[in-house]
């Protein structure tokens, strides 16, 4: 499902130095101990089979402790200055849609996970840091693990901080055959004693 947000007032009379505190450079993001995921891989071609993303396209999606795909949800922005705090309120807007919070643990247990879709290559940019402290933000707001951010480019995905990335998918690319980290469905159990019971039941 797409949305787009449009540029408030408040962010226009915003001055670049207001701004600057809602971006995170590099050596913040790679200070801030982000989870690495197991199979980055796996996760970019799932969240690419699924949504189908294109330029400016943003997926967020939230991963239980063992890396399972719980529950996702992609967006387009419009075209607007780069403002962590303007992505952070549509990143918590579609959380709150997709998964309820964990402000009650403790301890957070489910990490979300950013993946925009986006021209040019995979050097950082400062829209790149706007997206790390809205995802950050808003992981903190809605009682998630902060997980990692990956841009996806004609070049192909990048985990930003973590050097890892590959060629495929890309920007450009098909989907590949859908096959992520999600749970199985689980198949009902049939036979045994207390089947037996409940069919004879219905056929009273």
């Amino acid at each position: 499902m797409t949305f787009g947000f449009a540029p408030s007032s408040a962010a226009s009379l915003s001055t670049p130095a207001a701004s600057a505190t809602r971006v995170l450079e590099p050596a913040e993001w790679a200070a801030a101990g982000i989870p690495l995921l197991r199979n980055p891989r796996e996760i970019v071609s799932g969240l690419h089979a699924r949504h189908r993303p294109g330029p400016a396209t943003a997926i967020v999606a939230v991963l239980d402790p063992d890396e399972r795909l719980r529950a996702s949800a992609s967006f387009t922005r419009r075209p607007a200055p780069a403002d962590g705090w303007m992505f952070r309120n549509a990143l918590l807007a579609q959380l709150r849609r997709v998964i309820p919070h964990d402000l009650r643990r403790r301890t957070p247990v489910r990490t979300a996970v950013l993946l925009y879709c986006r021209d040019g290559d995979a050097r950082w940019t400062e829209e790149d840091g706007a997206w790390m402290w809205g995802l950050r933000d808003a992981c903190t707001l809605h009682g998630l693990r902060c997980g990692a951010y990956i841009t996806l480019t004609r070049d192909g995905w990048q985990v930003l901080g973590e050097g890892r990335g590959g060629r495929r998918p890309s920007a450009d690319s098909a989907p590949e055959p859908f096959a992520t980290s999600e749970a199985p469905p689980r198949i009902p159990r049939t036979g045994g004693v207390a089947s037996e019971v409940l069919r004879r039941a219905a056929a009273r």
